[in-house]
């Protein structure tokens, strides 16, 4: 399972229907927290992801993407959490971040480490990488993107029966990549029974960015672009001033990365009335694009299940 749940899609303030950036992205039992926003934590149990974080990635220091993490910290520590919890950040965020963490003079009950990164460093999973990218804000910040490693071909099972290999164990090893020796003697080898290796998943989340030719690298191909989306295009200079992208920025970055699917994030406040307006503007340029909103989740499929690479 890949999944992303969205605890905050606005950009700068929380709205009555939008709280500020925070995305929780589960993966084969580990959860990770893409920033976290003012009131992060509520977000948390109101839309049950629930707080076995194991790591927390901060992509700048700009209130609305960190100011929630004081109180999370505090709430997992009353809760008795004794597991440690790994808290990253760019290069120099780091001291402010351990200041946040401390504060209140409250020891916390479990180690709760703050490491920084720099561009193309990687936190290291189980079949996967979650790899940190420079995006283009008004001061230091970094994008994440998940790349999972290639997975081994298909399984010809009736190529398989057809030699005679018993269903079972032997499949199992085969597929592994390891040869096997049926009871007569024969060896069989995985390559007459496994084809070429099929590619993993990768999903790609900018923060605060403005459209950048290293998002377009980053995330080309990838099954799920998350790109802000803070104003429209009436509004463009402000967002070029502001370090932000327009909507139809953000889907000018998804066709040249040639992404499966878009989803919009980091709504200004002044949408309230009609985020949809954004919606359409991406649409226009980027047809397979949706509006993230606060308690979403979307499930990241493996391109070759005949999904569309991803669904609500």
């Amino acid at each position: 399972m890949l999944r992303l749940t969205f605890l905050g899609t606005a950009s700068s303030r929380p709205t009555v229907s939008r709280n500020v950036p925070a995305l929780a992205l589960k993966r084969a039992g580990r959860t990770f927290l893409l920033d976290c926003g003012e009131g992060t934590q509520r977000q948390m149990m109101r839309y049950g992801v629930g707080f076995s974080v194991g790591d927390i990635l901060i992509t700048h220091l700009h209130s609305d993407h960190y100011l929630g993490l004081a109180g999370l910290l505090r709430t997992m520590s009353l809760q008795g959490r004794e597991e440690p919890l790994r808290i990253w950040a760019p290069r120099g965020a780091g001291g402010a971040l351990r200041t946040l963490r401390d504060l209140g003079g409250d020891r916390l009950a479990f180690e709760a480490p703050v490491q920084e990164l720099r561009a193309g460093d990687a936190i290291e999973g189980d079949g996967y990488r979650l790899e940190a990218f420079t995006t283009d804000h008004t001061r230091a910040s970094l994008g994440y993107a998940l790349v999972e490693d290639p997975r081994p071909g298909r399984f010809d099972v009736g190529a398989a029966r057809a030699l005679g290999v018993p269903e079972g164990p032997l499949f199992g090893r085969l597929h592994g990549g390891e040869s096997v020796e049926l009871e007569d003697g024969r060896r069989v080898d995985p390559t007459d029974l496994v084809g070429p290796p099929r590619p993993g998943r990768k999903l790609v989340y900018t923060g605060d960015t403005r459209p950048s030719p290293r998002t377009v690298e980053i995330a080309a191909g990838a099954d799920l672009l998350v790109h802000e989306a803070t104003f429209s295009a009436e509004e463009a200079r402000r967002a070029r001033e502001t370090g932000h992208s327009t909507a139809g920025g953000a889907a000018r970055i998804a066709v040249e990365a040639g992404v499966k699917r878009l989803v919009l994030t980091h709504i200004s406040a002044r949408y309230s009335e009609r985020p949809a307006r954004l919606l359409e503007e991406a649409r226009a340029i980027f047809p397979r694009t949706e509006l993230a909103r606060d308690g979403w989740s979307v499930e990241v499929l493996f391109d070759d299940a005949d999904s569309g690479g991803a669904t609500p």
